[in-house]
């Protein structure tokens, strides 16, 4: 999918995971904006030096005002995961989503970063498409799909209400250089502390997981994909994978030992039909082998047994 140049770009969330490769890749042809609370001074620092503009926004408390209302395309990927306070979850995301929606009413696409989370439980290998049943349950992070879901209505609600051509994207296991790295680094940080790996009694859960180059690649296709009403897609990888073989693959990458723990709550994730994916934005170009080996790198270097 083709970059688009020239164009003024907003996005949230763009100090984290999901958006920052987006954001710098964006920025080379295009002017643009990342909103955000920006705690951590440096990565403002290298979003400024990179030529993108950044201004401060707490989506639970702050108005848009200074913001310019111009955008050709939004991005939204700031979440408030709500800890343990449902109302907080809820009441941010959609509040916060609302507000940008509607000072980006003329924009050409709106991007709404949602998650796998949303989907009803169903067999461990089964494989979701954009028409399974929705739940918003996860043992580990209870508040966090409950937000995403109910933002998800209210992204449904102003698409219409607005006019605004939008896409949401239920992303999958997003994994990469930046923010804590995805979940291959997140359990790998567990893996040096010497603790096991929560996993289901029986099987494993699979997943599609997503590198963040491919991330940003897919982001203009996502926007152009954009309709009234809102576009929904799977957002995943071209391939899938079960934690255990994941980690287990990250173990024998670094030689750190992995231990697995049979347990009731775990890191719920879950495996795409990428049907209605590719034929919206095509494939990935990073296997996860090889992804996850540079997220590693990325966050540990010299951790691979290759890099030895």
């Amino acid at each position: 999918m083709q970059t688009p140049t020239g164009k003024k770009i907003l996005i949230t969330g763009a100090t984290g995971l999901v958006a920052r490769t987006a954001a710098e890749t964006l920025a080379r042809d295009n002017e643009v904006w990342c909103l955000g609370r920006f705690s951590a001074p440096e990565t403002e620092r290298r979003l400024r030096d990179r030529g993108i503009r950044t201004q401060r926004w707490d989506m639970a408390a702050d108005e848009l005002d200074g913001v310019p209302d111009d955008f050709n395309h939004v991005l939204h990927a700031a979440v408030e995961r709500g800890g343990a306070d449902f109302e907080e979850a809820v009441t941010v995301n959609c509040v916060g989503t609302g507000r940008l929606m509607t000072h980006c009413r003329t924009a050409e696409s709106f991007l709404f970063v949602s998650t796998s989370s949303v989907y009803a439980p169903h067999a461990l290998d089964h494989r979701y498409t954009e028409t399974d049943p929705l739940a918003a349950h996860s043992a580990f992070l209870p508040t966090y799909p409950v937000g995403k879901l109910a933002a998800e209505g209210a992204v449904r609600a102003l698409a219409v209400t607005l006019g605004l051509p939008t896409t949401i994207a239920r992303l999958n296991v997003a994994y990469g250089p930046h923010g804590h790295g995805g979940i291959p680094v997140v359990l790998y940080r567990t893996m040096l502390a010497g603790e096991p790996i929560a996993v289901p009694h029986t099987d494993q859960h699979y997943c599609s997981p997503i590198h963040t180059d491919d991330i940003a690649r897919h982001v203009p296709g996502l926007w152009s994909a954009a309709t009234v009403p809102a576009t929904v897609v799977n957002w995943g990888g071209d391939e899938i994978v079960g934690v255990r073989d994941l980690m287990t693959y990250v173990s024998e990458l670094t030689g750190v030992p992995v231990a697995f723990v049979s347990s009731n709550v775990t890191r719920t994730v879950v495996a795409y039909d990428d049907t209605r994916r590719k034929s919206l934005v095509g494939a990935c170009a990073w296997s996860w082998t090889d992804g996850v080996r540079q997220a590693l790198e990325a966050h540990f270097p010299g951790c691979s047994t290759a890099a030895r």
